[in-house]
C-alpha cells in the first residue's frame, strides 16, 4: 500500500515538475536557496566528524593486515577508492536521511496538522510545488558537494594513520594517489550522490504529507522517514554499485 501511495506521489511530484520547467519563473529560488544552506552547508561539521572517523577506521584497521605482508603502501588505494566509491557517498548520505527527511516530514507533518496545506490548497498554491520540488532540488544540489567535501575528509583521516602507523607521509600518499587512483573513482561516488538526494527529500515529504490526526503521528512518521530513507540509500547504492561493476567501471 505505502509502494502505491509513494507511486502516485512520484508521479504527483513527476508532473509538478515538468509543468514548472515549462514556466520556471514559478520555481520557489529563494526557497530552494534556504533549503540548500539548511540540509547542506550546517550539516558539513557532523559529515566532516563522520567521514573523518571512517577515514581513520579503514586505514587503522587496513594497515594492521597490510603491515604483516610489508605492503605499506598499498594503503593508499584502501583507504582512496573504498571512501571515494562506497564509503563517502553511503555516510554523506545516511547523516543526510537522519537530518533532513526527519526534518522535513516534521516540518511537512506540522504544517498538515495545523491545516496549513489546507488553507494553501483553498488559495490556489500546489503543495506539491511549495514544498516538495524546493527541498528535492535543495538535495540534488547539495548532495554532490557534501559528498565531495566527506571523500576529502575520510581520505586525509586515512593519511593521518598512514603517517603515523605505517611512515607514509603526507607528500608520498598524494603523489601515490595521484599515480594509481584513477578520477573514475570519484567521478562515481559524485554519481550516485544526486540518486541519493532525490530519495531521501521524496521520501522525507512524502512520509510528511501522511501524517494526520494528532501530533503522535508526527512522531510516527518521522521515525519511519529516516528509516525508510536510510534502507532505500543503502539499496540504491548496492544497485548502481553492481551495474557499474557489471559493465567494467
Amino acid at each position: 500500500e505505502s509502494l502505491l501511495l509513494f507511486s502516485s506521489f512520484l508521479g504527483q511530484s513527476t508532473v509538478e515538475l515538468l509543468r514548472v520547467s515549462t514556466k520556471p519563473w514559478g520555481f520557489r529560488y529563494k526557497a530552494t536557496a534556504v533549503h540548500i544552506q539548511r540540509s547542506g552547508a550546517q550539516a558539513l561539521p557532523i559529515v566532516a566528524l563522520t567521514s573523518f572517523l571512517v577515514g581513520l577506521v579503514v586505514a587503522y584497521q587496513g594497515a594492521e593486515q597490510l603491515a604483516k605482508f610489508g605492503a605499506n603502501i598499498f594503503i593508499v588505494e584502501l583507504v582512496s577508492i573504498s571512501m571515494f566509491r562506497e564509503l563517502a557517498p553511503l555516510i554523506a548520505a545516511i547523516v543526510i536521511a537522519g537530518r533532513s527527511a526527519s526534518a522535513y516530514t516534521a516540518e511537512i507533518g506540522t504544517m498538515k496538522i495545523t491545516q496549513e496545506i489546507d488553507a494553501m490548497k483553498t488559495m490556489g498554491f500546489d503543495p506539491i510545488l511549495f514544498l516538495v520540488l524546493p527541498r528535492m532540488f535543495a538535495l540534488l544540489i547539495a548532495m554532490p558537494l557534501i559528498v565531495f567535501f566527506a571523500d576529502i575528509i575520510g581520505t586525509f583521516g586515512g593519511m593521518i594513520v598512514a603517517q603515523y602507523q605505517l611512515g607514509i607521509s603526507y607528500t608520498e600518499f598524494i603523489e601515490r594517489m595521484r599515480d594509481v587512483v584513477e578520477v573514475k573513482h570519484i567521478l562515481i561516488g559524485l554519481f550516485k550522490a544526486p540518486f541519493f538526494g532525490i530519495l531521501i527529500a521524496l521520501i522525507g515529504c512524502f512520509r510528511g504529507f501522511q501524517v494526520s490526526g494528532s501530533t503522535e503521528s508526527i512522531g510516527k512518521y518521522t521515525t519511519i522517514s529516516v528509516v525508510n530513507a536510510i534502507f532505500w540509500v543503502i539499496a540504491c547504492n548496492a544497485l548502481i554499485s553492481v551495474i557499474l561493476t557489471k559493465v567494467g567501471i
